[in-house]
């Protein structure tokens, strides 16, 4: 029997016009780029997750605001298949300091997108541009997953 959907929460950080996105892949061994964010964990609630993961994931501190997008994605052949909750969030604290690591060492990069340039990423779900740049909530189901 496959284990239950896993729950997620990320942020879509505008700055200056610009989406944060990381690179969470050990060693960077993909190109894929996503919103920082992370599993939720029993008894926490969706924001305090956001406020825990993006800490971890950036060095930096924001206020969580309204949902943007629900987007589900799945590996059938695992088994796998995970909800996110992507929401509106702020810089409530300084900048990206350059000499953060990750602790757990999964992201490997961190990095402010203008909308041209992802054109020119490979980053996931699709619909990220369109939330993060748009109004409103989205939701995308069952995008597959990528390797």
């Amino acid at each position: 029997m496959a284990p239950p959907p896993r729950i997620a929460a990320r942020a879509i950080i505008l700055h200056e016009g610009r989406l944060l996105l990381v690179n969470a892949w050990p060693g960077g061994q993909s190109d894929l780029w996503c919103a920082p964010g992370g599993g939720v964990e029993r008894g926490q609630s969706l924001p305090e997750t956001l406020m825990r993961e993006v800490a971890e994931e950036t060095g930096l501190r924001i206020a969580v605001e309204e949902p943007a997008l629900v987007n589900e994605f799945h590996d059938p052949a695992r088994g796998f298949h995970q909800i996110e909750v992507f929401f509106r969030a702020r810089i409530t604290g300084e900048g990206l300091d350059p000499g953060w690591r990750d602790p757990a060492g999964v992201v490997t990069e961190r990095r402010f997108f203008a909308r041209a340039e992802m054109e020119t990423i490979r980053f996931k779900p699709d619909l990220l541009p369109a939330a993060a740049w748009g109004t409103g909530c989205l939701y995308d189901p069952l995008e597959p997953i990528l390797r």
